[in-house]
């Protein structure tokens, strides 16, 4: 699966094939009021399964959603029927967004048969396919974790990463959250960006159907914001989701080594001992 991405229509053709498995990967911000675990009861494409990035999470970190243990990963997505030799084809209920996420979680944990439906489930409901309510009943399989601590960025990191100025911070989060200008979603966090980071919101990357644009538009984006491509890239945003959305973006255009910031900027706008920088890169 080199392409980062599969189409509503491969999947239709291939989702009774024996090695391809679905994972719902959806997860929805607090404020909108919505909650992933009963949509995906309600409606999901057939075969599917639920990936709770909340609960397949490193439970000792008080920051959100944080990777867990290669250990805990690998226990919860086995009796998910995830295994290996499966080839993933994850997607949300948004259109794009936490299945990028995932899928950069099981890249980080050593496997690379894994891709996202462009469009997710909205247009795989636009377009008449099935979906069904039937609550899954996966047969538990095997799943080897081999942590690649390349794709993964921790504060430490990123710290040397400013210092040194050897790889790229790209902020995913929208333009007035990185200048400040809007407050932070989360309490208690400072607003402003990381010294030296660039900004290309995530939502950018979308056409408004949640479809990825092309990869001449997503190199074009790059560029713009002052990205070069070419170069060691970690991307951030709020809580380490939509960060993804960009590492997936870059694997479009062939750039598949981009690492996330795990804690992004939960993180960094809650301590006191990072630096903030207020306005526009």
């Amino acid at each position: 699966m080199a392409d980062p991405l599969v189409s509503t229509a491969w999947l239709a053709d291939h989702l009774e094939a024996p090695d391809v498995r679905v994972v719902d990967a959806s997860w929805y911000f607090p404020q909108e009021g919505k909650d992933a675990r009963t949509e995906f009861d309600m409606a999901h494409i057939p075969g599917a399964v639920f990936f709770d990035i909340d609960e397949i999470a490193d439970e000792t970190s008080d920051l959100p959603h944080m990777l867990p243990s290669p250990v805990k990963f690998a226990s919860r997505v086995r009796r998910l029927g995830l295994g290996d030799g499966s080839r993933l084809v994850i997607y949300d209920q948004f259109g794009l967004r936490s299945a990028a996420r995932v899928w950069w979680a099981f890249r980080a944990m050593g496997h690379g048969e894994v891709a996202v439906l462009d469009g997710g489930l909205p247009k795989w409901i636009a377009e008449g396919r099935p979906v069904e309510d039937d609550a899954p009943h996966p047969r538990e399989r095997h799943f080897t974790s081999r942590f690649n601590s390349d794709l993964v960025r921790d504060l430490d990191q990123v710290k040397r990463a400013l210092a040194n100025g050897h790889e790229q911070l790209v902020d995913a989060r929208p333009a007035g959250r990185f200048t400040g200008d809007q407050p932070e979603p989360r309490a208690g966090l400072r607003g402003g960006h990381m010294p030296g980071a660039r900004n290309l919101p995530a939502s950018d990357l979308l056409t408004p159907d949640g479809v990825m644009k092309s990869s001449s538009e997503l190199a074009d984006l790059f560029e713009q914001a002052g990205v070069d491509i070419n170069r060691p890239i970690v991307t951030t945003c709020g809580s380490g989701v939509t960060a993804a959305v960009l590492a997936l973006g870059l694997a479009r255009l062939g750039k598949d080594r981009a690492a996330v910031y795990d804690g992004s900027w939960t993180e960094w706008g809650g301590r006191d001992d990072t630096e903030v920088v207020a306005g526009p890169a």
